[in-house]
Formats: C-alpha cells, sequence, structure tokens
C-alpha cells in the first residue's frame, strides 16, 4: 500500500527487509526509486500507481546491492538509472554466467522463491558527475557518495524537501562500511559520505531511508550525527549508545547486532592493531 512521505512524494515498504520505494509525482508519470522486493509486493505497487492513473516514467536504483536493483514487468519498460559506477558494477556481475545463481544464494530463503531476477539490474548509466535526474518532473538532484557500496546516491527532491538515502540514515541498520569493493578506507568514505549527505540535511523536510521508517523534520541531520557517533565509535573504539543494537531492538532485528560485531572486528581499534607489523 502506497503511504505519503511529503506532497508529491510516497513510498511502498515491503515486508521482509523493510524496504522502501520511493515514488516522485511528476507531470505524466512517476520516477520509481528501488522497487521491491517480491513479485507480489511490486505486483501490488503498479497496481496501486494504475488505480492513481500514474503511470512510471522512470526508475532509479540508489545503490547495486541486489534489494536496490530489482524491478518487475507490470512497472513498465522505462529508463532506470543508477549512477556510472553503480551500473558498471552490474553489468561486471551480470557478465558471469552464473551471476543468478550468485544471486540466488544470497537472498532471504523464506522470499527467494517469489523475487524476479530476469530484469535484475539493469540499469541505465547516468554519465559521471550528473547533477539531476533526467526526467520531466521535480527537479531530483543526485548526491553521490563513497559511503556504503560503489556508485551509492542519494537523492534529494527539492520541490518537496525529501532526501531519499538509499542505504543510510536507517533507523533499523547501523551504517554498513564497504570493505570489499575496492575502497581505501571505508570508515573515512563513510564519513565523507555523511559529510556530502549535510549539505540538504538543514533543508529537507523527511527523510525516506532504504530500510526503516520515514522521518520527519529534523530526522535527516539527527540521524546523520546518529551514524556518524557510530561509525566514529568504531574507529576511535569508543562506546556504542546505538538504539539499533541497544537491549531494546525488536527480536525480529536482534541479527543486526551481528552485522555491528562483525563490522567491530573488521574495523575497531583492536583489529588494525592486529594488522600492524611488529
Amino acid at each position: 500500500m502506497l503511504k505519503q512521505v511529503t506532497e508529491g512524494v510516497l513510498f511502498h515498504q515491503s515486508e521482509v527487509l523493510q524496504n522502501n520505494a520511493g515514488v516522485v509525482q511528476g507531470r505524466d508519470g512517476v520516477l520509481l526509486v528501488d522497487p521491491g522486493l517480491t513479485n507480489a509486493e511490486m505486483t501490488c505497487l503498479a497496481n496501486d500507481l494504475r488505480e492513481l492513473n500514474r503511470p512510471v516514467v522512470a526508475g532509479f536504483s540508489t545503490h547495486p546491492d541486489w534489494d536496490h536493483v530489482l524491478w518487475h514487468s507490470e512497472l513498465g519498460d522505462v529508463p532506470r538509472y543508477g549512477t556510472a559506477r553503480c551500473a558498471a558494477f552490474l553489468r561486471d556481475l551480470r557478465s558471469g554466467a552464473d551471476w543468478k545463481d550468485r544471486i540466488a544464494a544470497g537472498l532471504p530463503p523464506e522470499i527467494a522463491d517469489d523475487i524476479p531476477l530476469d530484469l535484475f539490474g539493469l540499469i541505465t548509466e547516468l554519465p559521471a558527475g550528473t547533477a539531476r535526474i533526467p526526467w520531466d518532473g521535480p527537479e531530483v538532484r543526485v548526491i553521490e557518495h563513497p559511503a556504503h557500496a560503489p556508485g551509492h546516491a542519494a537523492l534529494f527532491v527539492e520541490d518537496h524537501g525529501v532526501l531519499v538515502a538509499g542505504d543510510m540514515l536507517s533507523d533499523l541498520f547501523v551504517p554498513m562500511l564497504d570493505d570489499v569493493n575496492g575502497t581505501n578506507d571505508p570508515i573515512e568514505d563513510y564519513l565523507a559520505g555523511l559529510r556530502l549527505l549535510e549539505d540538504v540535511a538543514d533543508v529537507a523536510d523527511a527523510v525516506l531511508p532504504g530500510h526503516g521508517s520515514v522521518g520527519g523534520a529534523g530526522q535527516a541531520r539527527a540521524r546523520i550525527e546518529l551514524d556518524r557517533a557510530y561509525v566514529q565509535a568504531l574507529r576511535d573504539g569508543g562506546v556504542f549508545d546505538d538504539p539499533r543494537i541497544g537491549p531494546s531492538v525488536a527480536p525480529d532485528w536482534e541479527w543486526v547486532k551481528d552485522i555491528h560485531t562483525g563490522q567491530l572486528q573488521r574495523f575497531g581499534p583492536r583489529s588494525a592493531a592486529d594488522e600492524t607489523p611488529g
């Protein structure tokens, strides 16, 4: 079911990972960001848009993680944009004969059989440095940054003051650093990404993360500060005062603590000391 973020911007949330598909309304149709996850959920989304008489005229994938590059034939054959690095990563992935098997192996088992992969990752590359989505709708700024995944980009819907944050600024997931895609310093890259999002934080009336709940006025800034505190504590060996890994975490989301534990082992001060030659 579609819900409103602000006037002109809607979202549709999937069940298992609480993925948020962003819907920006334009003159002749909508820009659809990161739709997912299952056949049933994407069909529901397509039906909701048909009932509003708002066809999809363009898509955007914030980054190349599997749950952000899905598509369904019911959504239409339209340009699906992404950054140059995002598109290149997906071209390389799809070039392997066994790419579907590799993706399928990492899907949540409870929904794996209902996730469509035929249109997976077919991204139209935006030229490097592209500042706006090329579509006939409100100005949507592309904010590419080095955090989380190669070619990750947030979007800022300027006329409506909505920051579509991809896999950042979530109230469910701690910051997830990219240490497998050739990044030199995942911690500093993440902090640099947060600084870029700060450029619009104080004029954002709402933030739509890739997973979790929508934040209202002031929440973009608050979530940036929470993410920054987490990453700095990871780097410096500080105290983690973070509700996403605290004692009040909902039972279904306790596995986020496992993400945190793994990152603490890879990026914490002790792990850095262990890599220093004696």
